[in-house]
């Protein structure tokens, strides 16, 4: 019995840099034949390409990823086709059968058979507020970045303000930092003036901090520095209210994302909006949207054998989110359903397998709360940490148990 063919008039386009090559697979009654032609990636050649794909009444497409070239692709045919976008280890070629026509064509033949599993994408808006949100991100390493280049130079300058001070990069902080570039050879500056009333108590301590051997070059490097971070948090700022406008539609979905344990920062609700939407009706269930964040174990088996089940490497932006968001939740009472869960899997399977669990438990509940319109309810989590009252285990188990636990099976003598 053969494949069924799903789409009788499909295309496959093999993206690169400066041209795309398509190729048309029009199947009638069994029998498929194949037209081929090569466009030009400026928006005129993707205009004809367009065009072609109109006159051989073609509305399925199917490309690959490939790196950022398959954009401008989508934004051309985004409104006259239904493009699914697939990862490239899901249409690679024979080895030794690969050209671009032949690539192309291998692309067609799998997806008229829907042999091909498209990656999810979200509506343009979404994928706007997406970009700068990854955006922010980078901004926040580069600030990061900084802020540690301004305290190995003071370090090795012999100024010891984070021995003192909570935050080196606070308001007192920096007018200190600012005073000592004014003039590095003079340490002996009134303090005071300088720092908040309540580190009164705190000057002589500060003033033994101080008294360090800045170099010019050191005094140099740090005004660098100290002008670079400013000029970053400036244009964070700037990008934040971009972000905050381009949000708006979804000031609904945000206050019920708010609501989660431990998402206090309006812009960790943004991200998971940019990253996931606000339509859940895309992931069949909260499983598969687990699964495209990379939450979950993956499937590695063979002959009978289980092997690696690492978590996968997707969701790259979400992913370390949900993980410091778990990671910050667990080490909070105000939410025993979580705080019990983390520590019962963390004595089973250590604490990177409960962080990873509790972070898949964040997403599913972000999943249900959006699917629903629903604000996050613990109540639903309680109920499900009581365990049930009658229990039954078998010895096998009994011992299995007492094993993991550490101890030793001990025979009894009759």
């Amino acid at each position: 019995m053969g494949l069924k063919i799903v789409y009788p008039i499909c295309c496959g386009i093999d993206v690169h840099k400066t041209f795309v090559v398509a190729c048309i697979a029009s199947t009638d009654e069994g029998v498929t034949t194949y037209k081929r032609h090569r466009f030009s990636t400026y928006t005129k050649g993707l205009k004809e390409l367009s065009q072609w794909l109109c006159e051989h009444n073609c509305k399925d497409v199917c490309m690959e990823s490939t790196g950022k070239y398959w954009i401008p692709v989508f934004n051309v045919l985004e409104h006259s086709c239904n493009i699914t976008l697939a990862h490239p280890k899901y249409v690679k070629a024979i080895r030794g059968k690969k050209t671009d026509k032949k690539d192309a064509k291998w692309i067609a033949d799998l997806f008229k058979h829907d042999l091909v599993a498209g990656s999810f994408m979200p509506p343009l808006a979404i994928r706007q507020l997406r970009d700068l949100m990854r955006y922010r991100f980078k901004l926040t390493n580069f600030t990061s970045s900084e802020k540690n280049r301004v305290q190995n130079s003071l370090t090795v300058s012999n100024i010891q303000l984070g021995n003192v001070v909570s935050d080196t990069f606070g308001k007192s902080s920096m007018n200190i930092i600012g005073k000592l570039l004014e003039d590095p050879t003079d340490t002996t500056f009134d303090i005071e003036p300088l720092i908040h009333g309540s580190m009164d108590h705190k000057i002589p301590e500060l003033k033994l901090a101080v008294e360090g051997f800045i170099t010019p070059e050191q005094s140099g490097k740090l005004a660098v520095i100290k002008k670079h971070y400013d000029n970053l948090n400036a244009r964070k700022s700037d990008l934040e209210e971009l972000i905050l406008s381009l949000a708006e539609p979804y000031t609904e979905e945000i206050n019920l994302i708010l609501t989660v344990p431990s998402f206090k920062n309006i812009f960790s609700a943004i991200a998971v909006v940019s990253e996931i939407g606000v339509d859940m009706d895309v992931f069949p269930t909260a499983k598969h949207l687990c699964s495209w964040a990379g939450l979950t174990p993956t499937n590695n088996e063979s002959a009978g054998k289980k092997k690696s089940v690492r978590v996968s490497r997707a969701g790259v932006y979400i992913k370390p989110l949900l993980v410091h968001c778990a990671t910050a939740v667990v080490k909070s009472d105000k939410h025993p359903e979580i705080r019990n869960r983390y520590l019962r899997i963390k004595k089973r399977r250590g604490h990177k397998r409960a962080i990873i669990a509790i972070a898949r438990m964040l997403l599913t509940a972000i999943y249900h709360i959006l699917k629903k319109k629903e604000p996050y309810n613990p109540d639903l989590y309680q109920k499900a940490d009581v365990l049930p009252v009658s229990r039954e285990i078998t010895v096998e188990q009994a011992l299995s148990l007492a094993k993991s636990q550490g101890f030793r099976i001990k025979e009894t003598v009759t």
